[in-house]
């Protein structure tokens, strides 16, 4: 070969000029531009480079040269590309006969770190001349390196030079003749490089179905965080398999530090936002946050921001200390998330969302993403009908709107978008949750996107049932939007809500799956069923008459009958049907406080459940036999939900069951479960006889989507003890299959500024 020619002691029979290492698959269409294994590991990042990437491949040519082997090895391009970016050349490949100042040369070359590395081409080349003039005077720092180097390898530094020298002036040629060219192209328009699309296939049971924002990129665009079952996982770019982050059990919401060497996330067992290294070690606790899980949070120099629901927009010290309230909202704004810190340090970017009171389905397609100005406090509202905005460096605002991903330009400058929306990614997975629209993309500031897919149509839920294991099964229903669903006394149909996108409705579902849904209520929006105690009626509330009433009606049809007449500034929810009589618990919700009521269906009479107060809603149940009340109470700031137990009628006792609420009887009575935090699931056993008691809680699987304590009940329960809840689309496939997927676009900023032009 071409070494062993030049030099007879190299020992090599391989032909660099005819090897495979020089034959490496050349840039295939959709790949990123360049033969993957002489690719510098910015390049292979998709960065920007410059003639130090030319420097690189130079040297991994040297060393194909030297040693007749592939520098950096892989069956396919993808796996050639992750050598690049993960592996050292072996450099005790080289000939043991290798001047050190040749050593020096390709360790300079091939230095990972571009400001580490030869600035120009013409310094190897003065040193290539200096072999061939045989002189071995490296200098004391070049000699440092290089000797130490080839101790390690074991090898003795030659002192033949003839050989080498001959070599050396051949060489040198091709460098100067390469790179000459190489000066010469880069003089010329430089070539678009390609956009990279591929998709990354999740090990078995690693499915990232969360409640939460799942996924985060890091800055330089070289490594993933996902969020699989409850846990924190990385994903490199230049590795072929994730590894869990220990100590991020209960986590959501995964953002990177500007820097990417630190991860901050919610941790729902201890209600806080904490901060851990990429690296590894102990989490820490930045901040307690008692009033729940997060809605979006980022991380710039101004700080980690983080939605906060009920509050507003959070700001806090990754070091930690008290958050501090950028911008407030009252909870008849509604919903916010998404905060974003553009630029100027001035400006706050995030999402908001008509409140709890708004139709499920379709409010975060109705909702805004507005710009408001710290200094001053003026809002600007960027987009009307659309959620998760985001500010792109390209000078462009993305959103999402059902299960696609839009963007338009946006000058940060004035706060003004233009053009109209131009869709960019179609099926991103979104939350199927009516009180968090999160949808699951990231992107790094080095241009590429990473996201869960999922449809392209919002409000694409399914009905589950789920077992103690936590396995899913869906019914017969297509995908759609669907909300509380709740169980008929004889179990065998559910009552749910859902929506048209244009008006709510409640539907009726016959369990053995013989019949198709058959729409219940007509006229104005209508939500929260509840089944009467024999099954005959539907109690929901119903906005048909200008306010938020109860009403019920037959389930053959008919019309519906007012229940009750709220006050001004309130609403009324049904919450639990006696079994036992014609007794109503109901929930009265004003503008800041909600309590808890009785209403008799005979004579239309309401009255307070004692003093059941509290800035949730009480999310009320009675016991099978009609004989205790389990309710959550607390106040939004001080953290989740309690959940209760008192007898009924009242007496004044009350048991305090645990932390967490949206308490569910079980079909005995014997059980009762409850949710402790965001993507938890409890079950107590509950003895009456002779006294009051129950056992420690044990933790069971969840399956069922967001529980928000702000909002009713999303789940039931089945006579066989399965719970019946509300999960995306195709969840039991994706459990029980094919595992999860992460898809990748490389090069996505340049694909942006050509669809969606700035100017």
């Amino acid at each position: 070969g071409l070494a062993k020619a030049l030099d007879p002691a190299a020992g090599s029979s391989v032909s660099a000029m005819n090897s495979p290492t020089l034959s490496m698959h050349a840039t295939q269409a959709g790949m990123i531009l360049g033969t993957a294994a002489y690719m510098s590991p910015e390049q292979a990042k998709g960065k920007t480079v410059d003639r130090r990437a030319d420097i690189w491949s130079f040297g991994v040519v040297l060393y194909e040269m030297l040693t007749g082997k592939r520098a950096f090895k892989g069956d396919e391009v993808t796996d050639t590309l992750a050598s690049v970016l993960k592996d050292t050349p072996a450099f005790d490949a080289l000939p043991a006969s290798t001047p050190l100042r040749l050593r020096w040369i390709l360790e300079r070359c091939l230095e990972r770190d571009p400001r580490a590395r030869l600035r120009d081409i013409g310094e190897a080349r003065v040193q290539l001349a200096a072999i061939a003039r045989g002189d071995a005077d490296l200098g004391p720092a070049m000699r440092a390196s290089a000797a130490a180097a080839q101790a390690a390898a074991g090898e003795v530094p030659s002192a033949r030079h003839s050989t080498w020298s001959r070599w050396v002036l051949i060489v040198s040629g091709v460098a100067i003749g390469a790179f000459g060219l190489a000066g010469f192209l880069r003089l010329q328009p430089s070539p678009v490089v390609p956009v990279t699309r591929f998709v990354i296939t999740l090990p078995q049971g690693q499915f990232t179905q969360n409640n939460r924002s799942a996924i985060a990129f890091s800055p330089d665009g070289t490594r993933v965080v996902y969020v699989a079952g409850t846990r924190l996982y990385l994903r490199s770019m230049s590795e072929l398999h994730s590894r869990e982050i220990p100590g991020t059990d209960g986590s959501a919401n995964p953002v990177f530090s500007p820097d990417g060497e630190w991860l901050v996330f919610w941790a729902s067992g201890d209600r806080a936002l904490k901060r851990i290294a990429v690296s590894g070690g102990a989490p820490f606790t930045i901040s307690p946050l008692g009033s729940g899980a997060p809605s979006g949070i980022s991380w710039s120099t101004d700080g980690i921001l983080f939605a906060q629901p009920g509050v507003g927009i959070m700001r806090v010290s990754p070091n930690g200390g008290q958050p501090e309230v950028l911008v407030g909202v009252s909870g008849s704004e509604g919903l916010v998330q998404s905060p974003q810190m553009l630029p100027d340090g001035n400006t706050l970017l995030f999402t908001i969302a008509p409140g709890a009171d708004a139709p499920v389905g379709n409010r975060w397609d109705n909702a805004r993403v507005v710009a408001v100005t710290l200094k001053t406090g003026e809002r600007k509202t960027l987009i009307n009908g659309g959620a998760e905005g985001r500010y792109v460096p390209t000078g462009h605002l993305v959103y999402v709107l059902g299960g696609t991903l839009f963007a338009r330009p946006f000058n940060i400058a004035t706060l003004e978008v233009s053009g109209g929306p131009v869709p960019v990614i179609e099926g991103v997975r979104r939350v199927a949750a009516a009180s968090v629209g999160t949808a699951h993309f990231a992107f790094s500031n080095s241009g590429s996107l990473v996201y869960l897919p999922g449809p392209t149509s919002w409000g694409r839920e399914e009905l589950f049932l789920f077992d103690r294991k936590g396995v899913a099964e869906a019914l017969k229903l297509p995908p759609a939007s669907y909300g509380y669903p709740r169980v008929s006394p004889d179990g065998e149909r559910i009552a749910f809500e859902t929506t048209d996108g244009k008006t709510t409705m409640i539907a009726i579902y016959e369990l053995s799956g013989t019949s198709s849904v058959r729409r219940l209520t007509f006229g104005g929006n209508n939500r929260f069923p509840l089944w009467s105690a024999n099954g005959r009626r539907i109690v929901f509330q119903s906005d048909r008459d200008g306010d938020r009433a109860l009403f019920w009606q037959s389930v053959d049809g008919g019309a519906a009958d007012r229940l009750t007449k709220p006050d001004s500034g309130t609403s009324h929810v049904p919450e639990s049907y006696s079994p036992t009589g014609d007794v109503v618990l109901f929930n009265v919700a004003g503008s800041a406080t909600k309590s808890l009521w009785t209403l008799s269906v005979q004579d239309r009479k309401a009255l307070p459940f004692r003093d059941v107060d509290s800035s949730y809603p009480s999310n009320a149940a009675f016991s099978p036999n009609g004989r205790w009340v389990a309710y959550q109470g607390g106040e939004t700031g001080a953290g989740e939900a309690t959940t209760y137990v008192e007898p009924f009628p009242p007496t004044g006792t009350k048991h305090e069951i645990g932390r967490g609420g949206r308490p569910l009887w079980s079909r005995d009575g014997k059980q009762l479960f409850y949710v402790p935090a965001a993507g938890e699931f409890r079950v107590v056993t509950i003895t009456t006889q002779p006294t009051f008691t129950f056992t420690n809680a044990l933790a069971i699987p969840r399956g069922f989507g967001i529980a928000d304590p702000t909002s009713p009940r999303p789940f039931d329960i089945m006579p066989d003890g399965r719970i019946i809840g509300i999960g995306a689309a195709g969840m039991s496939e994706s459990a029980s299959g094919p595992s999860g997927e992460i898809h990748f676009v490389l090069n996505w900023f340049d694909e942006l500024r050509t669809r969606v032009p700035t100017k």
